[in-house]
C-alpha cells in the first residue's frame, strides 16, 4: 500500500473540514457530496485511505460494504424512488467510497455533478435532514 497525501476524506474523518455526516461507525463514514445528484446521493468511505475499493483489507472492504447496504435500504425506506443503486466511480476524490444514489431512471441514476460550481449546501441540507441516520436504525 503507497503512502499517499490526506484526501478530503480523510479531513472530513479526522474532523479537520465541514461535512454532512449522516453516518459513522468504527471503519466507515457516510456524507452528503457536495453536488448531490437525483432523488438521493451519499457516499460510504471506509476510514482507511486506500485511492480505490478493491485496494482495502478485506476486514475493511467488508465493513464498507455492510455500512453500503444499511445506507441503501435506509436510503430506500426514506426516498420514494424505483431503485438504489450504487456506483464505484473513483476519479474525484484518491479515496476509495461509494456512491449510493436513489433514482427512478437510468439517466437519473447517470447524472453526473457540476464539480467546478459551488457546493449545493441548500440540497445537502435537505437530504441531510431527510436522510438523518442513527446507529440503531441502520
Amino acid at each position: 500500500m503507497k503512502i499517499m497525501e490526506d484526501s478530503v476524506f480523510t479531513k472530513i474523518i479526522r474532523g479537520e473540514l465541514p461535512s454532512y455526516k449522516l453516518y459513522e461507525d468504527a471503519k466507515t463514514i457516510v456524507i452528503i457530496p457536495l453536488h448531490p445528484v437525483a432523488k438521493a446521493h451519499v457516499l460510504a468511505i471506509p476510514k482507511l485511505q486506500v485511492s480505490s475499493f478493491y485496494e482495502l483489507p478485506d476486514e475493511e472492504y467488508q465493513a464498507l460494504m455492510a455500512t453500503v447496504k444499511k445506507t441503501a435500504a435506509h436510503i430506500k425506506n426514506i426516498i420514494p424512488a424505483k431503485r438504489v443503486g450504487i456506483q464505484a466511480v473513483g476519479l474525484d476524490v484518491p479515496h476509495a467510497h461509494i456512491h449510493v444514489i436513489a433514482f427512478d431512471t437510468i439517466q437519473e441514476f447517470h447524472e453526473e455533478p457540476d464539480e467546478s460550481a459551488p457546493a449545493d449546501t441548500k440540497k445537502q441540507e435537505e437530504l441531510f435532514n431527510i436522510l438523518k441516520m442513527e446507529p440503531s436504525n441502520v
